[in-house]
């Protein structure tokens, strides 16, 4: 799992949050977003990306941060780049290291 610390905001109401996560979840298959910790929970008040395939590209999850009334201070291209490098990385492992890779490990292997 990847995570990278950005910086998230509450729209109009002035309030940021520097010390948010995004990153990607490979078991999950999602990008997440991660912001403003609840004070008595520590659970996060804003959490996308909890469930398989809910966020595939980086502008959904940014689309539904803008609906849950948060916005993300625009990401540097080095790490929207990492962050799509980080979900190449983990399609490539789960195809060699699922039973689809044992299988293909099998069929290559000489008799």
């Amino acid at each position: 799992m990847s995570r990278y610390t950005i910086t998230v905001t509450v729209t109009g109401q002035g309030r940021s949050d520097p010390d948010a996560v995004i990153g990607y979840d490979p078991p999950l298959r999602t990008y997440f977003l991660q912001a403003f910790p609840h004070e008595e929970t520590d659970e996060p008040g804003l959490w996308l990306g909890t469930r398989d395939r809910a966020f595939e590209a980086l502008e959904d999850l940014r689309h539904a941060a803008i609906s849950h009334g948060y916005d993300l201070m625009p990401l540097s291209p080095k790490l929207a780049a990492k962050l799509v490098e980080d979900k190449a990385a983990a399609s490539d492992r789960s195809e060699r290291d699922g039973i689809l890779g044992e299988l293909l490990k099998h069929l290559n292997q000489p008799e």
